[in-house]
């Protein structure tokens, strides 16, 4: 059955409807579009944000290209010596030399050493060797501590009472536990550095015949925390609001049992660490239940100075005296999103891979003044980088983009946070973007996607002071394990009132002295 096509006559202001609705319908598929490539990548793309733009095309920056003038004569060919370098290796392997060597020998019997020529006894001329990596696993034991009680024999008999006298003896990390320092680092070592949740731990025991359980474990890493980690905790903290240079990151965490707040709820942990140019690193993490802009001003009072941060608005309500820092590498990744949420064949010249690649000028710019001083460092930035960054913007104003698009998040993202990103260019130990914080933030994203949550407030506070004090130690080259069992063996025996000094040698970038551990 044939159909004809059939004319409908509508008013004008009908038909101009029905065009902004058709209108609003394609931006909208054209959103949900980008949103699903995003999605879709972030799951089964690569998460590395590293570029993947053709260099060979950036005619941007080509200023060679640019002044080119094709009748101009070439000038003639010279050999020129072509020398391969070397590939290396791709890994660096090796045993260290302060391991214990085992030597294992192999002789060869007497009767054995019969010469096929002649019948004579072989001599041994020498040996032939290989190495091997012997691993065994952790070695549990019993230390049970004895001393000695004297009593005087004369005043049993003859007196009314009867003096003692004991041996000195180290204090126990915890009193009335079966805990030792060893023991007590090994679970926050297996827990905040390799991610380790309790309940695997406690498993590991019961294969070993050890019933260990994650609640005893959890009591044993709160109470040496509060009594231990605390103190050294409070000491680092003076010394970071005393830099000139900090980072600061945020990260959620649920805990389920704070009061008057459902289990679902989401708190935060907050991160502030020193830059590159100090002696000393510090990592800080903080609990707290929200992300109100008034934690960070309680954590950085005293302090004055730069802050680099990403883009929460809660940053930019702190003190004057608090100069905030942008993230370049949060505007790079909205233009490496709008590429990437892009159809491959309009990828190619469009407006995301130009922001990406200004963005990409600027990073490899600080990428070549790495090893220059700050005062260098901050010249070269204003003669190399200022240009770039006035050019991006001016390219960028020009531009017309849908604001929910993710070019134009991008675009809005890059203005809303001018301000704070060009900030870099004020000192030559500012960085151009909060990656380091970011760093060191990742290890406890990391373990939370292992042991999911915290049971208690006062857990959650026990758990940034650890691993604000194993990750220090991290930054500043140290053992963690050996460090924390240094500690445990050293604090319990130490009047931190009365003997400051004491706290400053358990510092996480004091290097542990080995024979004071085996006195204790």
């Amino acid at each position: 059955m044939e159909t004809t096509a059939k004319n409908v006559v509508i008013s004008q202001e009908e038909y101009d409807s029905l065009k902004d609705s058709k209108a609003k319908l394609e931006a909208l598929v054209k959103y949900y579009e980008e949103q699903f490539r995003l999605l879709k990548h972030k799951q089964f793309g690569a998460s590395s944000e590293k570029s993947q733009l053709d260099y060979s095309q950036l005619s941007l920056f080509d200023e060679a290209e640019a002044m080119l003038d094709p009748a101009f004569a070439e000038p003639d060919l010279a050999d020129v010596e072509v020398k391969y370098r070397k590939r290396k290796r791709t890994t660096d392997d090796r045993l260290p030399e302060s391991l214990p060597i085992e030597v294992v020998l192999y002789e060869l019997p007497l009767e054995d050493r019969a010469c096929p020529e002649c019948g004579e006894t072989m001599h041994v001329m020498g040996h032939e060797a290989r190495r091997e990596l012997k691993v065994v696993p952790p070695q549990v034991s019993i230390i049970e501590h004895k001393r000695d009680v004297c009593a005087c024999r004369n005043c049993e008999r003859t007196g009314t009472s009867v003096p003692f006298l004991k041996a000195p003896m180290p204090e126990p990390v915890i009193k009335g536990s079966f805990a030792s320092p060893e023991s007590v680092a090994h679970v926050m070592t297996q827990k905040f550095v390799m991610a380790s949740p309790l309940y695997r731990l406690e498993q590991e025991f019961v294969r070993d015949g050890i019933m260990l359980s994650r609640q005893t474990m959890s009591n044993w890493l709160i109470r040496c925390a509060e009594d231990w980690l605390a103190p050294i905790y409070g000491k680092m903290k003076a010394d970071l609001l005393k830099q000139t240079v900090l980072f600061a990151d945020e990260t959620t965490l649920q805990v389920l049992l704070e009061p008057g707040r459902k289990a679902q709820t989401k708190s935060y942990m907050w991160l502030y660490r020193t830059g590159g140019d100090v002696h000393n690193s510090i990592v800080l993490y903080e609990y707290q239940q929200d992300r109100r802009p008034l934690h960070p001003m309680n954590f950085l009072r005293g302090f004055s100075g730069y802050l680099h941060a990403d883009g929460y608005d809660g940053y930019h309500k702190l003190p004057e005296n608090i100069v905030v820092v942008g993230c370049w590498a949060h505007c790079r990744r909205r233009y490496d999103e709008a590429l990437k949420v892009m159809p491959e064949d309009n990828r190619q010249g469009s407006t995301a891979e130009r922001g990406l690649e200004y963005c990409n000028k600027l990073f490899e710019i600080e990428r070549k003044l790495a090893d220059l001083t700050p005062e260098e460092r901050h010249t070269k930035r204003l003669d190399r980088a200022k240009p770039i960054m006035d050019e991006f913007y001016a390219w960028a104003e020009k531009l017309k983009v849908v604001p929910k698009s993710a070019i134009g998040r991008a675009v809005h993202y890059t203005f809303s946070q001018r301000k704070y990103l060009e900030r870099y260019l004020l000192d030559g130990r500012l960085e151009i973007s909060n990656n380091r914080s970011e760093r060191s933030i990742k290890p406890f994203v990391i373990g939370r996607k292992n042991w999911l949550f915290s049971r208690t407030p006062r857990g959650a506070k026990a758990s940034s002071i650890i691993y604000s004090i194993i990750e220090t130690a991290k930054e500043n080259g140290l053992n963690p394990f050996d460090y924390l069992t240094h500690v445990f063996k050293t604090a319990p025996n130490v009047d931190f009132g009365n003997d400051p000094a004491a706290l400053d040698s358990l510092m996480p970038w004091r290097q542990p002295d080995p024979a004071s551990d085996e006195d204790q």
